[in-house]
C-alpha cells in the first residue's frame, strides 16, 4: 500500500490502533472535535454512555413482548412465539413483559433503572444489514449516502484544526474506545477516518512493546517503520487506559465466565477503565448472532434457542454492570443504550426463525434515566402479508437527539442530525419538562411506568426533611390535580402512586414541589 493511501485509510493518527486487553482488541478513538466538546464543555459532570450494538437485527417482538397482542401473534408466529404464561411480567404493567431469559433485566426495569423506547425505526427501511447498520451509524435519511457518522460531522466543523494538538495536558485521555471490532462509522469525520483499528492485537502489542523485532532493510521494512511511527502517537492514549485499566477495579461478583458470555466480560472492562478514573465519554461494545433466520427456537420449545442464548447473555451482562457500576460509585455519571440495524417480521419463516424486518424495541439504562415505557405496543393485524414489519414510531434520531441534548448538554442537537428530532423523555434532564428550578431538597424525581395506563410511580429523592407537593398539570401548566398536598417527608428516597382516575389519553406534565423550588416533567396518558 502507498504510503499516501496509508493515511488516508489511517486518518492521519493511531488514536484508535487497538491494543488487547483480557483477550479484546481495545480500540482509542481519537479525540473526535464532538467528544472533545462532551469532555470540555458539553459534558461538564463527567458523562459515559456505553452503546450496546446487538448486531443482527434483533426480533423486538420476542424480546419485550406485546401480550395484549397475543391471540393475533399467535396466528403468524405460533411456532416460535414465547408462552403467555412464561413471560416475565413487570411491575405497573399489564400489556407487556420481558422474554424469560431476562431476569436481570426485568429486575433493573422494576428498580426504575430502564426506559424502554417502543418501535424504533427510520422512514423506508432499508434491510441489508449493511445499509442499514451505516444509516444508524451516519444518523442520514435512508435514501442518503454519507461518509460521516452523526458524531464526527458536528466537532469538524467545530474543531477544524484536528488532529493538530492532540492529545494535550487538558484532554489526556481517549474520548471514545471501541472493545473487540473495529472503527465505528459513527466517530467518523471528513474527508478521511479519524482514526484506524489494528484487528491483531498481537500485531499492536509487537508495536507498543521495548522488544519488536527490527525492521528488515527493505521496501517492506521501511513502511513497517512508518506504521511504527504512526502507531507510537497512540502511546499516550494507550497509557492512558492502560493505567486507568491498571488502577480500576470490578466488584460486582455477578459477571459470568467470559468464555460463555463476551458481552459480560466487554462491559466489565468499561467498568474498570470507568473506575479507574478514565474521562472518557463513549464506549461501544457490541454481541453479534441476531440474524435469526433459522433455529430463533428449538422445535417444539419456544423458550429455548439462539435468541434465547443471546437475550440471556445480554440481560446478565448489563445486570452485573449495572451492579458493578454501584458498587464502585460511579452509577449516576453512566447511562447505556441498546441498538439493532433493524427489527424482524411480525410472522416466523419455516425454519423456525425470522426475516429481516423494520423497527424493535431500543432499551436505555441507569440511575439517571426517566424509567417507563415511551410508546405504546404495535397492534397486529389478523391478516398480513408473510413479511410484514412492525411499523415505526419513533424515529432512532429521536434517541439520539435526546442523548445529546438531555445526557450530554448539547443545545442544538439538529446541527448534528441535519434536521430537528423530537426530545423523548429519556434522560432526567430540564429539557424533559416544563421547567427544573435548582433546589437542594429535591435531587432526583422520576416517575415509571411513563406512559401511564391506570397509575404510576412517582419516585424523588430528598437530601434533606422536606414538605412536599406532587401536582398533576396538563400541557399548558394549568393544576389539574393534586396528589400530594404539602406533605412532611424525611431525608432519602421515597416513591408516591399516582392514579390516572379520569384523565383522557394525552400529553401532561408532573411536578414536585418541595420548599418552593419545583421539577416539572413530561408524563404521557395511554
Amino acid at each position: 500500500m502507498k504510503r499516501r493511501d496509508f493515511i488516508k485509510y489511517a486518518g492521519l493518527t493511531a488514536g484508535a490502533a487497538s491494543f488487547p486487553f483480557k483477550g479484546f482488541g481495545i480500540n482509542p478513538m481519537p479525540r473526535l472535535p464532538f467528544l472533545s466538546a462532551l469532555a470540555a464543555g458539553g459534558n461538564p459532570n463527567g458523562r459515559v454512555l456505553v452503546l450496546i450494538q446487538l448486531t443482527g437485527g434483533n426480533d423486538g417482538i420476542n424480546t419485550f413482548i406485546p401480550v395484549d397482542q397475543y391471540d393475533h401473534l399467535n396466528l403468524h408466529r405460533g411456532s416460535i412465539l414465547i408462552p403467555e404464561n412464561q413471560v416475565l411480567a413487570l411491575s405497573g404493567v399489564d400489556n407487556a413483559g420481558f422474554h424469560p431469559a431476562m431476569p436481570q433485566f426485568r429486575e433493573m426495569f422494576d428498580n426504575g433503572l430502564v426506559s424502554v423506547v417502543q418501535n424504533v425505526g427510520y422512514p423506508n427501511q432499508d434491510y441489508s444489514h449493511f445499509r442499514s447498520t451505516d444509516i444508524w451509524m451516519s444518523a442520514s435519511d435512508s435514501d442518503q449516502y454519507l461518509s460521516t457518522g452523526w458524531l464526527g460531522r458536528y466537532l469538524q466543523s467545530e474543531y477544524p484544526d484536528y488532529p493538530n494538538g492532540y492529545p494535550n495536558p487538558d484532554m489526556p485521555d481517549p474520548l471514545a474506545i471501541q472493545i473487540g471490532a473495529l472503527s465505528s462509522l459513527a466517530l467518523m469525520g471528513d474527508p478521511n477516518p479519524m482514526g484506524f483499528a489494528i484487528t491483531d492485537p498481537q500485531s499492536f502489542y509487537q508495536f507498543i512493546s521495548d522488544l519488536v523485532e527490527p525492521a528488515p532493510n527493505t521496501p517492506y521494512g521501511d513502511e513497517l517503520e512508518f506504521i511504527r511511527l504512526i502507531t507510537n502517537q497512540a502511546q499516550v492514549y494507550y497509557d492512558a487506559i492502560k493505567n486507568a485499566a491498571d488502577a480500576g477495579d470490578n466488584l460486582s461478583s455477578l459477571y459470568p465466565d467470559p468464555d460463555i458470555n463476551p458481552l459480560a466480560d466487554q462491559l466489565k472492562i468499561v467498568a474498570r477503565l470507568i473506575s479507574g478514573g478514565l474521562k472518557t465519554p463513549i464506549y461501544i461494545v457490541s454481541i453479534d448472532g441476531f440474524d435469526t433466520h433459522a433455529e430463533q427456537v428449538m422445535a417444539g420449545d419456544p423458550l429455548n434457542g439462539l435468541h434465547a442464548v443471546l437475550l440471556s447473555q445480554v440481560s446478565e451482562a448489563i445486570g452485573a454492570f449495572q451492579n458493578d457500576l454501584e458498587l464502585l460509585g460511579v452509577a449516576d455519571k453512566v447511562a447505556g443504550m441498546t441498538f439493532s440495524e433493524f427489527g424482524r417480521t411480525i410472522a416466523s419463516n419455516a425454519s423456525m426463525g425470522t426475516d429481516h424486518g423494520a423497527a424493535a424495541p431500543l432499551f436505555v439504562f441507569g440511575k439517571n434515566v426517566i424509567p417507563g415505557i415511551i410508546g405504546g405496543n404495535a397492534q397486529i393485524p389478523n391478516q398480513l402479508d408473510e413479511s410484514a414489519d412492525i411499523p415505526m414510531q419513533h424515529d432512532f434520531r429521536s434517541v439520539y437527539a435526546s442523548a445529546l441534548k438531555d445526557w450530554f448538554g448539547i443545545n442544538n442537537p439538529e446541527s448534528i442530525l441535519q434536521y430537528e428530532f423530537p426530545i423523548l423523555p429519556i434522560f432526567t434532564a430540564p429539557s424533559s419538562g416544563v421547567h427544573n428550578i435548582n433546589n437542594e431538597s429535591a435531587s432526583t424525581v422520576a416517575l415509571f411506568p411513563n406512559p401511564v395506563q391506570q397509575s404510576a410511580t412517582v419516585r424523588f429523592e430528598l437530601a434533606v426533611a422536606s414538605q412536599v407537593t406532587i401536582t398533576i398539570l396538563d400541557v399548558n401548566g394549568r393544576p389539574l390535580r393534586t396528589v400530594v398536598n404539602n406533605n412532611f417527608f424525611p431525608a432519602g428516597q421515597h416513591d408516591v402512586t399516582l392514579d390516572r382516575g379520569n384523565l383522557p389519553a394525552g400529553q401532561y406534565f408532573y411536578q414536585v414541589r418541595t420548599n418552593g423550588g419545583a421539577v416539572t416533567k413530561q408524563m404521557v396518558v395511554i
